[in-house]
């Protein structure tokens, strides 16, 4: 049974932002136990209404959805994410409702999985990295953010058409910055992406974080790699 987890823990090597919404206390703090040794942020709300307002707010790479919500049931809180996001953020409905009319309830609403209570947590962890992944069906290898553009094909990096020289580290702290744009990338978030395994001692972004503000910035007027204060990083675009 262990070539499973071997193959989960391949998928799981970048660290993914979770809002869980569920209101039994048990199974929250068990989720949380779970994504948090899976290396994933997660955010959590105990009401409909105030996870409405979280993934609104803050969208994160996937929503774990309970159904049976206080203030907000699940159907109704999907189907107002899908009207109010400016963006596709997936949905996985988790519920013991496990009927073929429950299920087609949740898919009309919007819900992009469904998994029936009780689950294996593998199970879960799996589906959230296959919905995590699923915005980029379709999607061109070329990424352009204000003057930015990025082919992820050749590693090619324009800045108002001239090339940037960014290798290694730096460019891929300004893939994950694109990638993001325009919601804020945690510290820790950056780190755990960067060094999945053990991260260095010291401060390890700093020296990369200033590798990418030399090549980035220092030639142009406007510097575009902002940091937010106790938070994170963000293009300023």
């Amino acid at each position: 049974m262990r070539e499973p987890n071997a193959k989960l823990n391949a998928m799981t090597d970048t660290a993914l932002r979770i809002l869980l919404i569920e209101d039994h206390l048990p199974l929250r703090r068990a989720l949380a136990d779970l994504f948090h040794a899976r290396g994933f942020d997660t955010d959590f709300a105990a009401d409909g209404r105030a996870g409405l307002k979280l993934a609104l707010a803050d969208p994160p790479d996937v929503v774990v959805l309970d159904v049976g919500l206080p203030g907000m049931d699940g159907l109704k809180l999907c189907q107002r994410l899908r009207a109010e996001s400016d963006r596709h953020v997936p949905v996985l409905m988790l519920t013991a409702r496990d009927t073929l009319e429950d299920k087609l309830n949740g898919f009309a609403v919007g819900a992009d999985d469904y998994l029936v209570k009780p689950f294996a947590n593998d199970e879960l962890v799996a589906r959230c990295v296959a919905l995590s992944q699923r915005h980029r069906v379709g999607t061109t290898h070329e990424l352009c953010v204000g003057p930015l553009r990025i082919d992820r094909r050749t590693a090619s990096v324009y800045r108002e058409g001239q090339p940037l020289s960014l290798q290694g580290m730096p460019y891929r702290i300004l893939l994950s910055l694109v990638e993001a744009w325009p919601r804020v990338v945690t510290r820790s978030a950056l780190i755990r992406e960067l060094w999945p395994d053990e991260t260095p001692p010291s401060d390890p972004l700093r020296s990369h974080l200033y590798l990418l503000r030399l090549v980035m910035d220092k030639p142009f007027e406007t510097p575009l790699l902002k940091t937010v204060h106790g938070v994170g990083f963000k293009l300023n675009v």
